[in-house]
């Protein structure tokens, strides 16, 4: 276990942003098709995206309706498969939210379960979370599936987190609540940590925070705004989006904040893939029912 200042030492040293590394939006793209999307996975691997719509025209991010569904696009915004989950058959998705991907897995948080998929069978297995009212975004870090709920300022932890196939449930423990942190994105980070971001209202803005493996919590950043998504570049900097700028923006540990993109009505969790020459963010507006698609260049 480490202390506030071991932590914070392995803090400074995994987020010295460096100044060679000046990300710029060098072109944009949006594309529509979707339903109040929430949240993209980018499967580097598939070389597509898996979408989460919450499928119904009024906006109602807590509605148990079954009308919520999972695109298969492809990187060019191009719907593949627009309900690629749930099966035909298989049980209904409400409101799904964030997405995770690695392998041939798919997780997705949906209101108060969590689910995991096989991308190739599209085999499903849900896990109801007590004590969680607004599952938000999970991160697969180290085996275990760490899941934020901002509703209820609490992140939990299931292990393993790939329960698909195995016999019995998995172990939920809550790392922490009640610290002000409301997080919405999460993301692994440094030295075994947990990033993450919050969001509340408008008037009640939220930063970036870590979790450390015993369930502490530092706070690394000043208050932003109301950030969804967060993602760690090489250089230690963070990409970020938020619902108060409506912008895309990267945060360095300096309190620097540079805009790459804006316009948007709800920026939610976005993913990141790394192309030649630079990187590519797909960013989900809930609001407006579209996928931007942002290049980015050094």
């Amino acid at each position: 276990m480490q202390n506030s200042s071991s932590l914070l030492i392995a803090l400074l040293c995994a987020f010295s942003a460096t100044a060679s590394a000046q990300y710029r939006a060098v072109s944009e793209q949006t594309v529509g098709g979707f339903v109040n999307p929430e949240s993209v996975g980018c499967d580097a691997r598939g070389k597509v995206l898996y979408v989460g719509n919450f499928g119904a025209p009024k906006l109602d991010p807590a509605a148990k309706d079954g009308v919520g569904y999972i695109s298969k696009v492809g990187l060019d915004g191009k719907i593949l498969e627009k309900q690629f989950l749930p099966a035909p058959g298989g049980e209904k998705l409400h409101k799904p939210k964030g997405i995770w991907i690695r392998g041939d897995r798919l997780w997705v948080t949906d209101i108060d379960v969590v689910w995991v998929f096989d991308l190739k069978t599209k085999k499903g297995r849900k896990f109801a979370l007590p004590g969680v009212v607004f599952a938000n975004d999970p991160a697969v870090m180290d085996g275990a599936l760490y899941i934020s709920d901002n509703r209820s300022d609490k992140v939990v932890k299931v292990e393993p987190a790939d329960f698909l196939n195995m016999k019995g449930e998995p172990k939920l423990t809550e790392m922490f609540s009640a610290k002000g942190v409301n997080p919405n994105g999460v993301y692994p980070g440094p030295h075994g940590m947990l990033l993450m971001v919050g969001f509340v209202a408008p008037d009640k803005p939220r930063g970036v925070y870590l979790l450390g493996v015993s369930g502490q919590v530092k706070e690394i950043s000043a208050p932003i705004g109301r950030l969804d998504g967060v993602y760690p570049l090489p250089d230690g900097s963070l990409l970020l989006t938020d619902w108060n700028t409506g912008s895309l923006f990267r945060w360095t540990d300096n309190g620097e904040m540079r805009k790459l993109a804006d316009g948007f009505k709800g920026p939610a969790d976005f993913c990141v893939m790394a192309q030649p020459g630079g990187l590519t963010v797909f960013v989900p507006d809930l609001v407006q029912s579209q996928l931007r698609i942002v290049q980015l260049r050094k």
